[in-house]
């Protein structure tokens, strides 16, 4: 069956490749790259950003070479309220979010794909790295760049209207075949670090919009060992840059444990304090029927991170998981995606880590 589909092309490989495979298979392809930037000079430049007016560029180059229309649509408003202010305000409440992950919820598939729905779309195409398969969202089978971590919030009903082309292929299979179609950006290297954030700097970057709030760090008895120019600055599991004024008593290194913003207090600690058996999650999101009674599966805390087996229970609005082994630095406001084998059963927020130490 013939689709009108809507292909959103960063300006990168992948989607570049995405929107031919689609294109290839018969449908009817427009694409389209999305302004994210009010001042695209502003984000960083080359081919490290995924906002750029190269990326713009590039993206247009590809779809003339598939020999499809393209559109620049501007959606900057948007992507700042939704993303680079959500991001401020997550990390000014104590939380580290996942940009990316909040990208794709509220951008690509909620203010895209609404709009591709109303103007006559049947489906948004993307270069994510990961399988639908009969309306189920799987891992890609390139292990090492797989995406469907950043994907498993989106709903099922968001997902049906969605096109994932590169899941059954490899990430350099995926370079060779751009190479085969004549596409510049074959060779594109991928993008990295926070799009919105020019240099790199997460912590400028927040402490130009927060400011500077010295508070005290301190240990887990709550003797203060140092202090900071911002507890936001931190995140669950650091190490360095803690610039404290003295060593542990044993010599060893110390991480952040803990970040209160209402009383703008780092609490620092040894490693195995890190240790979390139990965690809270909010804002579920099932992509399979919820379960009746306890749930065994595997819980992935982080993009690119390991996978642990748990039991989840459903209580009200929120999911208690239970890991069967302690997960280490784990942070308030990341996705604790729920798995099945390579298939994706839901997601929550971490809204609670409980110390294996409390």
């Amino acid at each position: 069956m013939t689709l009108r589909v809507l292909a959103a092309m960063s300006g990168g490989v992948d989607s570049a490749v995405a929107a031919a495979r689609a294109a290839e298979a018969g449908h009817e392809v427009t694409g389209v790259h999305l302004a994210l930037s009010a001042n695209p000079k502003s984000y960083r430049t080359g081919a490290r950003g995924c906002c750029t007016l190269e990326d713009a560029r590039d993206a247009r180059r590809a779809a003339d070479v598939i020999g499809i229309p393209f559109y620049v649509w501007d959606m900057a408003e948007r992507f700042d309220r939704d993303v680079v202010q959500d991001f401020v305000s997550e990390y000014a409440a104590g939380r580290t979010p996942n940009p990316c992950l909040r990208c794709n919820e509220k951008i690509k598939f909620q203010a895209l794909l609404d709009r591709a729905i109303a103007l006559g779309f049947d489906a948004v195409c993307t270069g994510h790295h990961a399988q639908l398969v009969d309306g189920t969202l799987r891992r890609s089978v390139d292990q090492g760049k797989d995406q469907s971590y950043v994907l498993a919030v989106c709903t099922r009903e968001q997902l049906a209207h969605a096109m994932f082309p590169l899941g059954d292929t490899t990430k350099a299979d995926v370079r060779r075949e751009a190479d085969r179609r004549g596409l510049a950006v074959a060779d594109k290297p991928d993008s990295h670090d926070i799009c919105f954030i020019a240099d790199g700097d997460t912590r400028g970057f927040l402490a130009s919009r927060l400011g500077a709030e010295e508070g005290p760090i301190v240990d887990t008895s709550g003797e203060v060992l140092g202090s900071h120019d911002g507890a936001y600055a931190y995140t669950i599991g650091q190490r360095h840059g803690l610039r404290l004024g003295r060593p542990a008593p044993d010599g060893r290194p110390r991480y952040v444990l803990d970040i209160s913003p209402v009383t703008n207090t780092v609490t620092v600690g040894p490693r195995e304090a890190l240790d979390v058996h139990e965690i809270v999650g909010e804002r579920p999101v099932w992509l399979s029927p919820p379960p009746d009674g306890p749930l065994s599966c595997v819980v992935q805390l982080r993009a690119h991170g390991e996978v642990y087996d748990c039991t989840v229970r459903v209580e009200g609005d929120v999911l208690r998981l239970s890991l069967d082994r302690p997960a280490r630095g784990v942070a308030k406001g990341q996705a604790a995606v729920l798995y099945a084998g390579d298939t994706v059963l839901g997601s929550s927020t971490i809204a609670v880590a409980v110390p294996s130490m409390a």
